[in-house]
C-alpha cells in the first residue's frame, strides 16, 4: 500500500511521532515534574491539562482542515507538539511545565487530520488497511517510546524530551516537502456546531449506544486513574527507578500489540464480540484489583503485565460493538462522541488519581478497579437482542 499511495507513509509517520512523543512523556513524567516542586494532586492536574485543550481543540483543527487544507493543518499541529517537548526539556519552572502540556494538547488535532487524509486518498476496499497502519504505527511508538526513556533518561532528565522534539521537527520537515495537499473539498464546510453539549448529555441515555458510551467514559477514566497512580506508587512505595518504569512500559506495549495482533482475532472469532469484552473486562479488574492488593514488587508486575496484555484490546471491542449498535449512515457522528467520552476520561482520570493519592497512594488502584467493574456490568447491556439500530445520531 506504501508503493501505491505515497502520503500513508507519511501519515504512518505522523502516527509513529504521536505515538513516540507520548511514550517517551508518559514514563517519566510524575519523575521529572517533581523536580519541579509539584505534589501529587498537582501532577494529576499536569496529566490532564493535555486532555482538556486535546477536548477542545480537535473539532476545531478538523474543522479547519476541512476549510483550509490537510497539509497546513498537519505541519502547524505537528511543530505545536515539537515545540511544547522542547519547553519540557527546558522549562525554567513549573508554569511551564503546564504551558507545553497545554501546547502539545491545543495541536494534538494531527491524528484527526491523518485520518481524514486517509479517507482522502484511499477507497472504502482500502481504507479499513489505512486506518489500520495508523493502529499499527502506535503499537511501535508506544514499544520504542518507554524504550528511548529507559535508554537516556540516565544521562540527563531532559534528554527523552529533546529526542522526542527531534523527531517531531523531522516529521514536520518530511511534511512539508513530500505531503501533497488531499482536501478536493477546501471550503465546502457545512455550518454546524463544533461543541453540541446537549447531543454529547443525550447520547449516554440512548437506549442503544448509551451503555457501550458510559463504557468509554468509565474505562479511559480508570485508565487515567491508573496511568497517573502508577508511576508515584512505583517510586515511593516501591522504590523503582525511572529506567525500570519506562522499561516496563515498553514491555506493556509489547504486550498489547500481541493482544491486537494474536489475541483479539482468535478470542473474538472463537467467543463473539460482546462475550470477548465482558471476558477481558473481567480480567483488567481482577487485574487492577490484584495491584492495589499486591505485597510483593514481583506481584505487582505480574498483574500490571496482564493488565498490559488486555488494555489494548478493550477500545477496539467498544468501538466494534457501536458500529454494530449503529446504523452505516451515523458511523462517523458516533465514532466522534466515543472519542469526546475518551477524552473526558483521561480529563477525570488523573485528577481523581492525584486527588486520592493524596490520602492513599494505592488507593487509585482500588477506585481503577471499580471503574472497570462498572464497565463490565456494563458491558452485559450492549448489543441487546431486539434492539433496532437508529440513525438519530
Amino acid at each position: 500500500m506504501f508503493a501505491e499511495n505515497r502520503n500513508l507513509f507519511i501519515i504512518a509517520l505522523v502516527a509513529v511521532v504521536n505515538a513516540l512523543g507520548y511514550g517517551i512523556v508518559i514514563p517519566i513524567l510524575y519523575s521529572y515534574s517533581v523536580r519541579y516542586g509539584l505534589s501529587d494532586f498537582q501532577n494529576g492536574l499536569l496529566f490532564s491539562v493535555f486532555s482538556i485543550f486535546q477536548f477542545l481543540s480537535t473539532p476545531i483543527i478538523g474543522r479547519m482542515s476541512d476549510k483550509y487544507g490537510r497539509k497546513p493543518l498537519l505541519i502547524v499541529s505537528i511543530l505545536g507538539t515539537a515545540l511544547s517537548f522542547l519547553m519540557m526539556a527546558f522549562a525554567p519552572s513549573a508554569i511551564f511545565l503546564f504551558l507545553a502540556r497545554a501546547l502539545d494538547g491545543i495541536t494534538a488535532g494531527n491524528l484527526p487530520v491523518a485520518a481524514a487524509v486517509i479517507s482522502d486518498t484511499t477507497t472504502e476496499e482500502h481504507r479499513a488497511k489505512g486506518f489500520g497502519i495508523i493502529g499499527a504505527s502506535f503499537g511501535f511508538g508506544f514499544i520504542f517510546g518507554p524504550a528511548i526513556s529507559a535508554a537516556t533518561v540516565g544521562i540527563a532528565a531532559s534528554l527523552p524530551f529533546i529526542i522526542a522534539a527531534a523527531v517531531s521537527f523531522a516529521a514536520v520537515i518530511i511534511t512539508a516537502l513530500f505531503l501533497p495537499e488531499t482536501n478536493r473539498h477546501m471550503g465546502e464546510v457545512r455550518k454546524g456546531k463544533l461543541f453540541d453539549w446537549s447531543h454529547l448529555f443525550h447520547a449516554l441515555f440512548d437506549k442503544n449506544i448509551g451503555p457501550t458510551l458510559l463504557i468509554s467514559l468509565f474505562y479511559f477514566t480508570a485508565f487515567g486513574t491508573f496511568i497517573y497512580a502508577f508511576q508515584p506508587f512505583s517510586i515511593k512505595v516501591l522504590h523503582m527507578s525511572v529506567q525500570r518504569i519506562s522499561l516496563l512500559f515498553t514491555i506493556i506495549g509489547c504486550l498489547g500489540l500481541f493482544s491486537q495482533v494474536f489475541l483479539l482475532p482468535k478470542a473474538t472469532k472463537m467467543f463473539g464480540v460482546k462475550k470477548t469484552l465482558c471476558g477481558f473486562l473481567s480480567i483488567i479488574t481482577v487485574a487492577c484489583l490484584g495491584i492495589f492488593l499486591s505485597p510483593t514488587l514481583a506481584i505487582f508486575i505480574g498483574f500490571t503485565l496482564l493488565f498490559g496484555l488486555f488494555n489494548s484490546t478493550v477500545m477496539p471491542l467498544v468501538q466494534t460493538v457501536l458500529s454494530k449498535e449503529t446504523d452505516v449512515r451515523s458511523q462517523g457522528t458516533i465514532q466522534g462522541l466515543n472519542s469526546s467520552y475518551m477524552s473526558v476520561g483521561q480529563i477525570i482520570g488523573p485528577i481523581l488519581g492525584g486527588a486520592i493519592a493524596t490520602y492513599m497512594i494505592s488507593l487509585p488502584f482500588l477506585v481503577t478497579a471499580l471503574c472497570v467493574l462498572t464497565c463490565f456490568f456494563l458491558s452485559l447491556k450492549v448489543l441487546r437482542p431486539g434492539v433496532p439500530k437508529e440513525s438519530a445520531f
